[in-house]
């Protein structure tokens, strides 16, 4: 969507399709932004090489005609692909119509489908520096404009006042993404008297699904703030010091492009992408990393408050983190696609 909002800015006339499924989150967001969305059978792909991938080419191939026939009936310019169900179709689609294609992979660790798409095309645009994906280049994740144009300093008064926040006292913002995280949630329930009595004030998201705990604000005290979920996510950055929070590809993105220091801790299960995705930004000094079993009341008492108690380190992550962040990314991607139509009309 921030890629199809920039290209929108960039020529108000573009025509943009999104190819979905029936059983993807598009059905609702895509329609809301006010773009076309296209649906395609879903096809689920093996996230390592097994026996699947076998019958894969057979599967995918009725999804492929009719991608194929939506791409024919749109005239389509440039197929942009960002992994995942709709991606391997689209890729085949473009390439059996000779379409150009770009590929944008958000994770440090590639998919299946932007590893096939990227043998496609030489237009590959990747979120981590480091990446060994072929044709790989650095342009970060395109962001909402929200938070690519977000001046935390500026914006931190009235964050805090929308919160109710003292901006005077170093914030801790803990989420464990758009449905919480129960590690996160337990942990920061339990330190959170601590943290207060410290100086520290919190607001916590703690997942629409999951029970709020009772604000256990001490009189004197620094508030603890406890809510199901927030939808103006540029405030909780701009009201923040630090974040405590899971490592998936936008949140880094996005925390790195606000200069916003955090404590990663990646979710246990997969293939270990986002111990990659933070991997960098905490190398480069804007952030901390600890593993889901090693998160403690302990550990955030030890490791988090320290930080939030020196404002020259928060400072110094705040600017290695800005350093390490993107928020061009939108705009290089709408480059890059419109590089990938013109090599395809010059060739």
């Amino acid at each position: 969507m921030a890629l199809a909002d920039a290209l929108r800015r960039h020529d108000p006339t573009v025509g943009i399709t999104a190819l979905g499924t029936e059983r993807g989150l598009e059905t609702r967001l895509v329609p809301e932004r006010g773009y076309e969305l296209a649906l395609i059978p879903a096809v689920p792909l093996p996230r390592k090489p097994s026996a699947d991938l076998i019958t894969l080419p057979g599967r995918l191939r009725g999804t492929i005609k009719a991608t194929e026939r939506i791409m024919e009936e749109r005239k389509a310019d440039c197929l942009v692909g960002f992994g995942g169900y709709v991606s391997l179709p689209g890729y085949f689609a473009a390439r059996s119509l000779g379409t150009p294609i770009v590929v944008h992979e958000a994770n440090a660790r590639p998919g299946l489908a932007n590893k096939i798409g990227s043998r496609f095309t030489k237009h590959v645009a990747v979120s981590t520096p480091d990446s060994q994906l072929r044709n790989a280049r650095y342009v970060g994740i395109p962001l909402r404009r929200s938070i690519a144009t977000l001046d935390r300093g500026v914006m931190r008064g009235e964050a805090c006042h929308y919160f109710g926040l003292n901006p005077s006292l170093p914030t801790l913002l803990v989420s464990g993404g758009s449905q919480g995280a129960r590690r996160l949630n337990e942990v920061v329930q339990t330190v959170a008297p601590y943290l207060q009595r410290a100086g520290v004030q919190i607001l916590h998201v703690v997942g629409p699904k999951n029970e709020l705990p009772p604000a256990d604000n001490m009189p004197g005290m620094p508030p603890y703030i406890p809510v199901p979920y927030v939808d103006r996510m540029d405030l909780a950055y701009a009201a923040a010091d630090m974040m405590l929070c899971r490592a998936g590809a936008m949140t880094v993105a996005e925390l790195s492009a606000v200069g916003l220091p955090a404590a990663y801790v990646p979710l246990p299960i997969g293939n270990g992408e986002q111990r990659l995705n933070a991997q960098p930004v905490v190398k480069a000094g804007g952030g901390l990393l600890v593993d889901d079993a090693d998160l403690t009341p302990e550990w955030v008492r030890d490791q988090v408050l320290p930080v939030l108690s020196n404002r020259q380190r928060l400072h110094d992550m705040s600017r290695s983190a800005a350093e390490f962040g993107r928020r061009d990314a939108d705009d290089l991607l709408v480059r890059m696609v419109y590089e990938a139509i013109a090599a395809r009309r010059a060739a």
